[in-house]
Parts: C-alpha cells; sequence; structure tokens
C-alpha cells in the first residue's frame, strides 16, 4: 500500500525528466525550432523548473503571455531567449527591454512602445503578431504595410530587432487553419517587400505543429505537449510518445464504514446503495478539483479505482470504496500518467466536462510541488 511521507497533506509531483523527454520527442516529431511555452506557472507545473527542463530538452525559446512572468524567469535565473505577447493598455516595456525579454506586439501603438524603450546601442527585439482570423489580437492585414514598413524603419535607425513574425491558430480544422497560413504567409510577403526579413515565423501551437506539418515554418511553440498531454480528442499522450509530467495525490484522511442510505456531501446527491467505507481525500475545488466533476472524477486508491461520490467541496471529497480494506494514510491518486496504472488529466477533463490543459493549470497553490526526475 502506498502511502505520502507523514503530514503530507496534497501533493503535486512534477517530472522534469519528462518534460526534458517530451520536448526531446516534439523536437524530432516536428524537425522544428522550439519556442517552449512556460505561461501560467508552466501550465501549473512551476515555470522555472519547465523552463529548465524544457531548456535541457533542446527549446532554443520560451514563451510567456506577460512581461512578469517573464521577469520572474529571469529572477529565477533563466538566461535564455524569451518572447512575451499580451500587454496592458499603456504598458512600459523598458523593464522588460532591459532584461533583454523579446516583446510580441500587435498594434501600432505597441510598436512606438518598444521602440520608445530602446536605449543606445541596445535595440528592443520584437515578434510581430499578425491577425489572421482568430480575432483576438494582433496586426489586422489592412494594416500590414504601414506596420511592416514602421518597424522596417526602426530597424534600420537601430530602435527595433524584428526576431519574428507570428501567428495564433484556431483548429476548428484543417481547412480553416490552412485559411489562416495563407493569410500569415500573404502577411509575411508584404513584410519582405518592405525590407523585413526575420530569422523565426511562428503559427504553430501544439495541435497544428503536430497535425498540420506546413504550419511548422521552421518554428513552433509548444505549450501542453511539453507537459506529456495530448491536444487531441483522438490521439492521448502514449500515442504521440509523451509522459505526463504531473500526478496530484494525496493521503486518505478519514475513513468511515456507514449503513446502506447514508448520505455523502453537500445535498446527498450521492446515497450509499448497501454498507460501505467511504474514505475521504483532502483535495477540493480550493485545489482546483473541479468541482464540475461531483459524482463522476476518477481516483485510484491502493491501485483500485473509484469515483468521486456525490459533491466535491472547497477542501475535500469522498470516495465509496466498497469493502477494500482502506485505512488512514493511503495513497489517492486524481492524475497521473495512466501507463503506471492511474487516472489521466483527460480522464478528468471528461468528467468536468473541460480540456486537459485546465485540469493541470488549475491546481492552486495551496498544493506543494515537488519536483522528480525519471
Amino acid at each position: 500500500m502506498s502511502r505520502l511521507p507523514a503530514g503530507v497533506l496534497r501533493e503535486a509531483t512534477i517530472d522534469v525528466g519528462a518534460i526534458t523527454a517530451n520536448v526531446r520527442q516534439l523536437r524530432r516529431l516536428t524537425d522544428s525550432e522550439v519556442i517552449a511555452v512556460v505561461k501560467a506557472d508552466g501550465y501549473g507545473h512551476g515555470a522555472v523548473r519547465s523552463a529548465v527542463a524544457a531548456l535541457d530538452g533542446g527549446a532554443a525559446r520560451l514563451g510567456v503571455a506577460d512581461i512578469g512572468e517573464a521577469l520572474a524567469l529571469r529572477r529565477g535565473g533563466i538566461t535564455a531567449p524569451i518572447v512575451a505577447w499580451l500587454h496592458a493598455p499603456g504598458a512600459n516595456f523598458r523593464e522588460a527591454a532591459g532584461r533583454g525579454i523579446e516583446l510580441g506586439i500587435s498594434s501600432f501603438d505597441q510598436l512606438l512602445q518598444a521602440s520608445a524603450a530602446a536605449s543606445t546601442g541596445r535595440p528592443v527585439s520584437v515578434h510581430l503578431k499578425l491577425e489572421t482570423g482568430l480575432g483576438r489580437n494582433g496586426i489586422p492585414p489592412e494594416d500590414y504595410h504601414v506596420v511592416f514598413s514602421e518597424a522596417a524603419r526602426l530597424e534600420r535607425i537601430g530602435r527595433l530587432r524584428v526576431v519574428g513574425l507570428f501567428s495564433h491558430l484556431s483548429n476548428a480544422s484543417a481547412d480553416d487553419d490552412r485559411a489562416a497560413l495563407r493569410v500569415f504567409l500573404e502577411g509575411v510577403a508584404v513584410a519582405a517587400s518592405v525590407g523585413l526579413a526575420p530569422p523565426l515565423r511562428h503559427i504553430a501551437a501544439s495541435h497544428a505543429a503536430l497535425a498540420l506539418p506546413e504550419s511548422r515554418l521552421g518554428c513552433v511553440r509548444l505549450g501542453v505537449t511539453i507537459y506529456g498531454l495530448s491536444p487531441f480528442d483522438d490521439r492521448d499522450a502514449g500515442d504521440l510518445g509523451l509522459r505526463p509530467a504531473m500526478t496530484l495525490r494525496a493521503p486518505v484522511a478519514a475513513v468511515r464504514r456507514v449503513p446502506a442510505g447514508h448520505g455523502v456531501s453537500y445535498g446527498y446527491d450521492y446515497r450509499a446503495e448497501r454498507e460501505t467505507t467511504l474514505a475521504l481525500v483532502p483535495l477540493g475545488y480550493a485545489d482546483g478539483v473541479p468541482r464540475q466533476a461531483s459524482g463522476g472524477g476518477p481516483v485510484t486508491i491502493n491501485g483500485a479505482r473509484f469515483a468521486v461520490a456525490g459533491r466535491i467541496a472547497m477542501d475535500q471529497f469522498v470516495v465509496d470504496v466498497g469493502d477494500l480494506p482502506v485505512v488512514v494514510g493511503d495513497e489517492a491518486v486524481l492524475f497521473g500518467d495512466p501507463t503506471l496504472g492511474v487516472p489521466s488529466a483527460d480522464e478528468w477533463a471528461t468528467a468536468a466536462s473541460t480540456i486537459n490543459y485546465e485540469i493541470v493549470t488549475r491546481i492552486g497553490p495551496r498544493v506543494p510541488r515537488r519536483q522528480v526526475s525519471s
């Protein structure tokens, strides 16, 4: 019977060796330069540890959503190139530029703000984001020429260095993604016509990088896949040669034998059909366990599989283990590597009507992360 160390109430183990191996595998599959995306605290795995592991696997760059995340990586000792692409209105780019952060630029105004952050002899590195149909941020096609022309001028006078052109795909269908790719390549041609020749072009994230080879363009941004999760509905991590890096577990905190008809948790949505044993697991929606998975989220205890009984509460939930001999301290695993006989994040996503990205990213700060390496 597996048991956690005494005094541990809840824990997520993060296998950095899996992240490193996943990046190596993805480089083989895509034959492309990899920008490893470690935004949202590394999808819940820890940004710095995930960054180090991804770089060890051969990632050339790191990607984050915002400047604060990029600066946190710098404070954590990360010296590799980092690109941040989502900015507050009127953001001051000076500190980011001073720390060598590459800025994703989505408008003419942001381009000027980036130029204003340059210092003598040190241009600001930027990636120009093109709107290609997703309806989010990015330079619209009607503005390509004017923005690219100004970027080229600012590059010539030493204010900016245009490192890349990029966009994002919808993954709605292969046809939709190919249509967006055509718009992107038209934008690349406009950029070239005004003298911009950045070394990087990147539009493919995990889904397209694996499913749409023509979208790779020599550089891909990989997020969920580096953590060992599949971006597809019909192919799991094992099919892609990837290993999930996060395992979420907790000790059984209480065991209670109850008669038939006994109610469980708020609302008594679940009542025991017969005399049975209830095991209490100290993880709840305050820890990121989705309440929407009440009555369905899978759990293994002592190698046997069960489902959450009744509603998931803020700090805890209950499992009906029947007549299995469970005692306080036995290990309950919510998700991890399914090849080891435990549930997957995908199963929790199904139970909660969401995606595996959300399941790992939402695990909260009350859950300590313990780094391991396999």
